[in-house]
């Protein structure tokens, strides 16, 4: 991937709904049974004790607009950490693995995709008309079980992606959640189920009833790095298609059958697509799936992914090229070819197998786009769904919005600048028009770790943020040393800040800077150089 677009905003690990963390990620290490199941999606310890909206944390999981702005986070100090943490109108009790800070819960309920004209709600809707004949969901709250989140989906106990340094807990059993597949178990559940209170959250539920098939977009939240395509709130599309086995033979009978909303060769026409990838022992299919339906299920699925990202990009070539008299090709070349090179590659996560990544040439540059794959089973027969098999895809609309819009730095989706927010409009892509660019001004700040305190990059990018919020453009660390005889090591990060609106004093920023100093000791126990 283009190298500043591989960062989270944009990183395929930290992006993409179906993308596993690094580390020891075991496939299904956790064992599921129906009546786990239950108990963790709707009688889960993570109510919370005191709620003024009661359909935030409901069975049906909803995101309402009216919760916008009512969030705090009661962990400054310890008596206030006792009172709890409010996530969108609910109270949750606080414990030691309260990590989420206040400028984390000010975003929960802004609901950036419900906003028409915003490029992350243009882009989601356009996937949404991709696939007309899935039930679409965009209001689901962020707040789910670690059940939910990790153990749903087979995460291993010591998954790194579980700890307090990459994840933002309301308390021990309560999350922000960090991929939109957090709801993948819960919403075939209630298909299953017929929970009338979660289906009756799909926008066009009369498509697909019992959630056989559908897309989730929504915000994930992650504590990470701070550059210009890193943020601790981000969006991702999640999508799931099953089919029942007896629809599989069926449709196998009759070769017409073809990808959501197309001709089988209609993705093939409108991309060059090179795929060498083989299902064996590097990237194998689940015993309980025959070849079969496997097969069925791989050409489905990539000829839907086929279609959906090129449908998306050739609308962005065409906002490019408007006016323009001469073709270009999406690899950078002249002419009258404008179909989209794509490539598939093996991949590994731990609820899909066999799993693929999807990358496309995009103005020169191979650009992983989504991860996806065959629906571990286990997922499905825990959901109640035993007589179906399906696959699932997951990628982030960032991603896609910064290279369609062309939008610079991921703090801009989060602009109320009129200059930043009338450029758009509802369902067209248009180039973004830099309005300003305002002075760095760096700021490095020097310390020593010390020896007896566990010390995270992470810790230092959620404090600096927090006490300068989207005044910071950047944060890089720019020397470290150990020293040789007390073998204590020394940092040393550059703090870049830049506002995206208008000029910053170096006054005003050498007062925020005393302000991250001092914290600094307070809350990581760094000693200053």
């Amino acid at each position: 991937m283009l190298a500043g677009l591989q960062r989270v905003g944009l990183v395929a690990p930290r992006q993409l709904a179906l993308k596993g963390r690094s580390g020891s990620a075991k496939a299904l290490g956790v064992a599921i049974t129906q009546r786990q199941t239950v108990a963790a999606l709707y009688a889960h310890s993570r109510r919370p004790f005191s709620n003024s909206n009661s359909n935030s944390n409901s069975n049906s999981n909803s995101n309402s607009n009216s919760n916008s702005n009512s969030n705090s986070n009661s962990n400054s100090n310890g008596d206030e950490k006792n009172a709890g943490v409010r996530v969108m109108g609910s109270l949750y009790p606080a414990d030691e693995w309260t990590n989420a800070t206040p400028a984390i819960l000010e975003k929960t309920g802004c609901n950036l995709l419900h906003k028409p004209s915003h490029p992350l709600a243009i882009l989601k809707d356009i996937i949404f008309k991709e696939f007309p004949t899935f039930a679409h969901y965009d209001a689901l709250s962020p707040v789910v079980s670690t059940f939910q989140n990790f153990d749903s989906l087979g995460f291993a106990k010591d998954h790194p992606g579980r700890s307090k340094t990459d994840t933002y807990y309301v308390n021990e059993n309560t999350l922000l959640r960090t991929h939109t597949s957090a709801h993948q178990l819960q919403l075939l559940a209630a298909g299953a189920q017929k929970d009338a209170g979660l289906l009756g959250q799909a926008k066009n539920g009369d498509k697909a009833a019992r959630n056989e098939r559908f897309l989730v977009a929504a915000d994930v939240y992650r504590r990470d790095e701070i550059d210009s395509s890193h943020y601790p709130v981000f969006h991702q599309m999640e999508g799931v298609c099953t089919f029942s086995r007896s629809e599989i033979q069926m449709m196998m009978m009759d070769r017409s059958a073809t990808a959501d909303n197309g001709p089988a060769d209609q993705g093939g026409n409108a991309a060059r697509l090179t795929d060498t990838t083989v299902i064996g022992d590097g990237n194998p299919k689940q015993t309980e799936h025959t070849a079969d339906e496997v097969a069925f299920l791989v050409e489905h699925m990539k000829q839907s992914m086929n279609r959906m990202v090129v449908q998306i990009l050739t609308r962005a070539m065409a906002a490019k090229n408007s006016g323009d008299k001469q073709t270009t090709s999406s690899d950078g070349n002249s002419g009258n070819d404008t179909r989209f090179p794509v490539r598939w590659i093996d991949a590994y996560f731990p609820f899909t197998s066999p799993s693929w990544e999807m990358e496309v040439l995009y103005q020169g540059e191979w650009l992983e786009i989504c991860g996806c794959g065959v629906m571990k089973q286990e997922i499905l027969d825990t959901a109640g769904m035993t007589d179906r098999v399906g696959w699932a895809f997951g990628f982030g609309l960032e991603r896609l919005a910064m290279l369609l819009f062309g939008i610079p730095d991921i703090r801009l989706f989060w602009s109320t600048d009129p200059r930043f927010t009338d450029q758009f409009q509802t369902d067209k892509i248009n180039t973004f028009r830099p309005f300003s660019r305002h002075p760095v001004c760096p700021k490095d700040i020097s310390f020593w770790i010390p020896n007896t305190a566990e010390f995270h990059e992470n810790d230092v990018m959620d404090l600096v943020r927090e006490t300068a919020g989207d005044l910071v453009e950047g944060v890089k660390l720019i020397d470290s040393f150990t020293h040789p005889k007390t073998g204590k090591e020394s940092r040393c990060y550059r703090i870049n800040y830049c506002s995206m609106d208008r000029n910053v004093t170096n006054e005003e920023i050498n007062g925020i800077q005393d302000k991250v100093r001092d914290r600094m000791v307070r809350q990581l126990k760094v000693t200053l150089r």
